[in-house]
C-alpha cells in the first residue's frame, strides 16, 4: 500500500517524504507547485526524493473541485499526510482568496477523499500554534482557548481542526492535527526570518527586526519534527485517545502540539547566525506587524507522554547544520 503526502514538495512534506521512503514506504506526492517562494527550490526538494525510492508525483491544486480523485486515479492508500496548505501569516493578509482555496477547500477536498476511501488507517495534518493568537498564557497547553485567531492563517488552521473533528465523528475516520511551532532547518522555507535573515547577512543589506526584537519563538528542528510526525503516523488515534477539549470519546481525532519546548528569543536566534556567518548583521528596529504574535512556547506533554516525542536540537547545532547546507546549496 502508499502514503499519500501533500505538500511533498513543499519543506517539511519532502523531509517526511524522504524518511519514509528511507524506510520502504511507497509515496504519492502531491503538490501545486505555486511562486510563493521560487519554484526552483520545490523541484530541487522533489528531485532529491526521486533517487530515494518509490516516489510518484502528482503535480495538484487542491482547492480544484474534483481534480484530487481523478488526479489519483488507480493509486491506493492506506494513510494521508496532509501538509499542503497556503504559509504564512503575513501574507494572508493581502492574499485572502488564496487561503480559503488551498487552507479551507482543499483540506475539505482531502476530508471527502478519506471519507470515500476504503481502509484508511490515519489521516494526519498540519494545524499550526498560530490558533493560538495573542494567548499570554505559556507555554500554549493544547487546552487552551483558541477562538480569537489574530490572523487569516490563523482561523483557517483552527477551522481545520474543526471540520476534522466533525468528519472523524460522522464517518469515523482516525485523525491527528499537529500544531507546529516555528519548524526550521536545511531546505527550509525563504519567507522564514531565519532564512531572511541569513540571505541579507551575507549581502551585507539591513534585516527588519519586529517589535524591536522583544520576540520569541519555540524553534524546532526539521529532524525533530519529522520524527514527531512519523510517531504520530505510525499511532492512529481510537475514539478514546479524543482528548476532552474535542468532547473525549466519541471520536478517533485528537491534536497535538509539536515544538522544542524551548522558546528562544529573537535578538539571540541573530547573534548565532551572525557568529555562524562570521559577520554582523546591519539591525532595522521596527514596530510589531499585523497577525504576528510576541511570543510562541509549546507545552508539549501529551506528545511527549503518549508517543515518547522528545526534540534533541539545539537552536545553535540547528542553525549550524542550516548555515552550512544554505552556503552549499547557493555557492557561497
Amino acid at each position: 500500500m502508499t502514503i499519500l503526502i501533500t505538500g511533498a514538495a513543499g519543506f517539511i512534506g519532502s523531509h517526511v517524504a524522504a524518511e519514509l521512503l528511507a524506510r520502504g514506504e511507497r509515496i504519492v506526492g502531491l503538490d501545486n507547485m505555486n511562486s510563493y517562494y521560487d519554484p526552483d527550490l520545490k523541484r530541487a526538494r522533489l528531485a532529491r526524493l526521486h533517487d530515494k525510492g518509490d516516489f510518484h508525483f502528482i503535480p495538484l491544486d487542491l482547492g480544484t473541485d474534483g481534480g484530487l480523485v481523478r488526479a489519483l486515479g488507480e493509486h491506493k492508500f492506506k494513510s494521508i499526510v496532509h501538509l499542503g496548505a497556503q504559509a504564512g501569516v503575513r501574507y494572508s493578509i493581502d492574499n485572502p482568496d488564496a487561503y480559503v482555496r488551498s487552507n479551507l477547500v482543499g483540506h475539505m477536498n482531502i476530508l471527502e477523499l478519506a471519507r470515500h476511501t476504503d481502509g484508511i488507517e490515519h489521516l494526519v495534518y498540519a494545524s499550526s500554534s498560530s490558533v493560538y493568537g495573542g494567548n499570554t498564557k505559556l507555554p500554549f497547553s493544547e487546552n487552551d482557548a483558541v477562538e480569537t485567531p489574530v490572523s487569516l492563517y490563523a482561523a483557517t488552521k483552527r477551522s481545520n481542526e474543526i471540520l476534522s473533528q466533525s468528519y472523524s465523528h460522522l464517518y469515523g475516520i482516525p485523525q491527528t492535527g499537529l500544531r507546529f511551532f516555528t519548524v526550521y532547518g536545511p531546505w527550509g522555507r525563504p519567507d522564514m526570518a531565519y532564512w531572511l535573515f541569513t540571505e541579507a547577512i551575507l549581502k551585507g543589506e539591513k534585516i527588519r527586526i519586529f517589535n524591536n526584537g522583544d520576540m520569541g519563538r519555540d524553534f524546532t528542528y526539521i529532524d525533530d519534527i519529522v520524527d514527531g510526525i512519523l510517531r504520530v503516523l505510525d499511532h492512529p488515534p481510537a475514539a478514546s485517545d479524543s482528548k476532552p477539549l474535542f468532547g473525549g470519546g466519541k471520536a478517533p481525532h485528537r491534536v497535538y502540539n509539536i515544538g522544542n519546548n524551548e522558546p528562544e528569543r529573537l535578538m539571540d536566534m541573530i547573534s548565532i547566525l551572525e557568529a555562524e556567518l562570521g559577520r554582523e548583521a546591519v539591525k532595522e528596529f521596527a514596530p510589531m506587524q499585523p497577525g504576528d504574535v510576541k511570543e510562541t512556547y509549546a507545552e508539549i506533554s501529551a506528545i511527549s507522554g503518549d508517543l515518547g516525542f522528545k526534540p534533541t536540537t539545539p537552536l545553535s547545532v540547528g542553525l549550524k547544520k542550516f548555515v552550512a547546507w544554505y552556503k552549499d546549496y547557493y555557492d557561497v
